[in-house]
């Protein structure tokens, strides 16, 4: 699923051609992308926008455009755009919607599995809608302290607390797994008990990971590309998402796979340890 990352990587693709143009001409060929609504309702009331900004929050693009309204585009799963001159996009049978743009190129959007999103916001109602959604942004302002403050009387396992996108935005399965790594965490610590040095190295892992991938332009795997077609390369730096049964790359022992909260875990038991409870006074 792409994240943090991947979206940001896809934002900056994306923007130089959507921004300052206006849709001529919209398709929505899946009506499960805009459901409950009419596909070419839908269609219609995006024909004429401008699109002023193209923006991201959490794993969400936002297109927004100059009417005030805006859409929000979750790729969810295996959502992706891409984008060539007028005519000249590839047939390909996985594409649900294509923008056709006046400076001459055309935008589609891509869903192998179909689980993506396009929702139409009129002007003042995304704000709220987001909030009630979203944690702040981790390479934000976000300090140490605050991710602490957010984290704080949770017994949950930390792993899930991280991709509880209200806790803060962005995070999924690759980079919390990478993140637990470098911060040399136990994905089943519970979220609320770490120390000020603890969170203090998991802050920092959480936003150097994230800048890896967005220099790297993000992991591909199966789905994700870049809006030219071209694959990030994030997957060659993993240090524990999908490795079990490799080496640790600090101390060579063998990297072991668990479930936490339904997600396929990656960890070191020997540089991310599980702590033994507290032995109660006799």
């Amino acid at each position: 699923m792409p994240e943090l990352p991947e979206v940001e990587t896809v934002r900056r693709a994306i923007a130089p051609v959507l921004e300052g143009a206006c849709l001529e001409h919209v398709e929505i060929r899946d009506a499960r992308l805009v459901r409950p609504f009419d596909p070419a309702i839908v269609a219609g009331e995006l024909v004429g926008e401008r699109v002023a900004e193209v923006g991201r929050r959490g794993k969400y693009l936002i297109v927004g455009f100059d009417s005030g309204r805006s859409l929000l585009v979750h790729l969810r799963m295996t959502g992706s755009l891409r984008y060539a001159r007028r005519g000249a996009l590839a047939d390909d049978p996985h594409t649900r919607a294509v923008l056709r743009l006046d400076n001459g190129s055309d935008v589609a959007y891509r869903d192998v599995r179909r689980f993506g999103t396009w929702e139409l916001f009129e002007s003042g109602e995304l704000p709220p809608y987001l909030a009630a959604r979203l944690g702040p942004e981790p390479l934000g302002s976000l300090s140490a302290a605050g991710l602490g403050a957010r984290l704080e009387g949770r017994r949950t396992p930390l792993k899930a607390a991280l991709l509880d996108q209200r806790t803060i935005a962005g995070l999924g399965n690759i980079y919390v797994d990478e993140a637990l790594w470098i911060s040399c965490l136990h994905p089943l610590r519970p979220a609320g008990a770490l120390d000020a040095a603890e969170l203090g190295r998991l802050h920092r892992a959480i936003r150097s990971v994230l800048r890896t991938g967005i220099e790297r332009q993000g992991a591909t795997l199966r789905d994700y590309a870049r809006p030219d077609g071209s694959s990030g390369s994030m997957q060659n730096e993993f240090r524990a998402y999908g490795r079990s049964g490799e080496p640790c790359d600090r101390c060579g022992s063998e990297l072991v796979r668990t479930v936490v909260g339904g997600r396929t875990t990656t960890s070191c038991p020997f540089c991310q340890p599980l702590p033994r409870p507290a032995l109660e006074p006799e």
